[in-house]
């Protein structure tokens, strides 16, 4: 007999809530991560990359809008399709696809010598990253032990400040250097998506998909080699809860009563009210968009999307143009791209403490203390001219909005069940891209109508709506997720 402990007769969600952190998570946090540092690596270098072709193109405010937006509008339709793919193929097959359209339009970016190809593939690079984010957010949430699933995907969302660095650093030192200096980040920025693509495929896929498809032996595995990584044994024939049928019903109620009797991760939901076993939502994708909008969802899909509109506008609004903006304030360009690495470096505190604050005060609260205090910020950085005050104020909103983000990514797969989980993250970002399309564009009016004054108050008041529609949404911190 092994001297490993045993686990219980669990049903598959349960045995995964009941699991310590181990390092198979931490190869599925940092593959999934690199794939969303190499989002805000793409992200944070076009602002750099639009400021220099201004200057090598001489490219309008018009011009440089649209190149900003096309990229956002691929991700809006990428971010859409992306999830209803996910909850009909897996999680890691549209992982792998997302990550080679990506690729290779990035690289193909490097060799363009105008504005309309560069357009074209802006559009096919935000299709691949418009899939992405949501997706990990969803597949790592379906992995994490209950009790700290908040907080590891809170450190997933971090590893957009590690990418949106490494552009900073990129645009400091590369961009600047010569006239084809934006070329090169690009191809830089298609080299780290060849690893990430060779992680991807060696990630396992979700177990609470598996079981919601019926493909219950996989699952199994999954979950078996998950426990022998924690030092447990897995129990031959435990209870594997295939959604949907009567029988995987009355196996969950049977789990459940076991767990009432000693062995219940704490906060799971009674059998029929999301625990394992319960039915699925909807099978289709037109069942799964008309679920997201039934009597039980459409309020917390509606202040969802609220959140994520308002948060995509102020977001993209203000730091894909707060290079250009410095430029236009008086300071060289490379004193410009050195102001915005240092305001970049406040972006992974903000993701710390937001970290440790999701599991003490909850994701609502967490989430809307962010949010105004990214309000403020705003209202700060549009008003100050002194260069410490631009920093300082600058760090603030880069501290306080990127651990917003964090909370954002954490919340929004937990408030749908596993069957219309990635496609409600999906739908979310998706309508959050549709701002991100619309600021770049409305960025450059509300600048000749009022400066950065006027730019940055229209950005704090997206940042109070949204903290005040964080409270149509549901808190499951530290409790096991719908299974239905």
């Amino acid at each position: 007999m092994s001297s490993s402990p045993q686990i219980g007769h669990r049903s598959i969600a349960e045995r995964l809530d009941a699991l310590p952190f181990t390092r198979r998570h931490g190869r599925v946090l940092t593959g999934s991560g690199v794939g969303w540092a190499l989002d805000a690596m793409d992200v944070g270098l076009i602002s750099f990359i639009i400021a220099a072709l201004t200057q090598h193109w001489g490219l309008t405010k018009g011009e440089t809008g649209l190149i900003a937006s096309v990229g956002f509008a691929g991700m809006a339709i990428g971010a859409s399709l992306g999830g209803l793919l996910a909850d009909r193929i897996g999680r890691r097959q549209v992982f792998a696809l997302t990550l080679l359209i990506y690729g290779v339009a990035t690289g193909a970016s490097a060799l363009v010598g105008g504005v309309a190809m560069l357009l074209v593939l802006r559009f096919f690079v935000g299709l691949g990253l418009g899939a992405e984010l949501p997706v990990a957010s969803t597949y790592v949430s379906e992995l994490a032990p209950a009790r700290i699933r908040g907080r590891l995907i809170v450190i997933l969302e971090a590893f957009w400040a590690v990418g949106w660095t490494a552009s900073a650093v990129i645009g400091y030192f590369v961009v600047p250097a010569s006239e084809d200096g934006w070329r090169w980040a690009f191809a830089l920025g298609a080299i780290p998506a060849v690893y990430a693509l060779v992680v991807r495929l060696g990630l396992p896929e979700s177990p609470r998909w598996l079981a919601g498809r019926g493909r219950t032996a996989e699952a199994e595995k999954v979950v078996a080699d998950f426990e022998r990584s924690a030092g447990l044994e897995p129990q031959a024939g435990a209870a594997i809860v295939e959604a949907g049928t009567g029988a995987a019903a009355a196996a969950g109620a049977a789990a459940a009563g076991a767990a009432a009797a000693g062995a219940a991760t704490p906060g799971a939901p009674a059998p029929g009210a999301g625990a394992p076993g319960a039915r699925v939502i909807a099978r289709t994708s037109g069942g799964r968009l008309a679920a997201l909008w039934s009597a039980e969802f459409r309020g917390r899909t509606l202040s969802i999307w609220v959140v994520w509109f308002c948060v995509n506008f102020a977001y993209y609004g203000a730091f894909i143009w707060i290079p250009s903006i410095l430029v236009d304030a008086g300071f060289s360009l490379v004193r410009s791209f050195g102001f915005t690495l240092i305001i970049t470096l406040a972006q992974l505190p903000g993701y710390a403490v937001a970290a440790w604050l999701i599991e003490v005060w909850g994701r609502r609260l967490t989430l809307s203390v962010f949010l105004v205090g990214s309000a403020g910020s705003a209202i700060l950085f549009g008003t100050v001219h002194a260069e410490g005050a631009i920093i300082a104020s600058g760090m603030a909103l880069s501290f306080f909005n990127l651990g917003a983000w964090g909370a954002l990514y954490a919340v929004t797969p937990e408030i749908y069940p596993t069957s219309l989980r990635a496609t409600g993250a999906g739908w979310a970002a998706g309508v959050g891209r549709i701002a991100s399309i619309a600021a770049p564009l409305v960025v450059p009016l509300m600048l000749v109508a009022g400066g950065a004054g006027l730019t940055f108050t229209v950005f704090a008041v997206f940042f109070f709506i949204a903290a005040a529609a964080t409270w149509g949404l549901v808190d499951r911190g530290g409790k096991a997720l719908d299974d239905r």
